[in-house]
């Protein structure tokens, strides 16, 4: 099974990348191969149909295509998910379509109206969302990057455990159905013509 993190958070000590980066750690161990898009580091213009192609980011549309799950991690902004993410986001939508997605949100508060933003996005798209997400504060990561308690650590670990075993069950309906042949099935309507 393949994982995209997406990354999207703009500072440099980011709660929120730390426990991404941490939960690709665990994910990998599962035998997941885990690929990282950090959009501090591969910033995307603001969406428009114009520019809905991305020939400039062919790499970003492999990464989005190819995977079969989704681990989306952001800060908490008035409420909401970071705009960068949001405007990932606006990229692509077929592509959601039948896979699983995981949250992290660092927030002052819990996140989970950020996180049900989110969750109302991916259910637009057609896709599955774990139906807890994982909420931290600024306080539960070091500078470095570490977590600062076992709570926080053990709440990745779950997180990772359940994206890698629902990701793979979803994951393989989703392509039996794309290969199958039964119309009683929504992604019937996502097989190739």
């Amino acid at each position: 099974m393949n994982a995209l993190i997406v990354i999207s958070s703009t500072r440099p000590e980011s709660v929120s990348a730390a426990a991404a980066l941490l939960t690709a750690e665990y994910l990998s161990k599962s035998g997941t191969s885990v690929h990282t898009l950090d959009l501090r580091q591969t910033p995307l213009p603001l969406f428009s149909e114009n520019n809905r192609s991305m020939p400039e980011y062919a790499d970003i549309l492999s990464l989005v295509h190819n995977a079969d799950c989704y681990i989306l991690s952001t800060p908490d902004f008035h409420g909401s998910m970071s705009g960068i993410l949001k405007n990932f986001l606006d990229y692509f939508w077929t592509e959601f379509a039948g896979k699983l997605f995981g949250i992290i949100c660092a927030s002052h508060d819990k996140g989970l109206t950020a996180m049900d933003h989110i969750r109302t996005v991916i259910r637009q798209c057609y896709g599955w969302s774990l139906p807890y997400g994982v909420g931290l504060s600024e306080f539960d990561f070091s500078q470095h990057g570490s977590p600062n308690n076992d709570r926080v650590s053990k709440r990745l670990q779950m997180f990772a455990r359940d994206i890698a075993i629902y990701g793979n069950l979803i994951s393989e309906q989703r392509l039996k159905d794309l290969e199958g042949n039964e119309e009683m099935t929504y992604m019937a309507r996502y097989r190739e013509q």
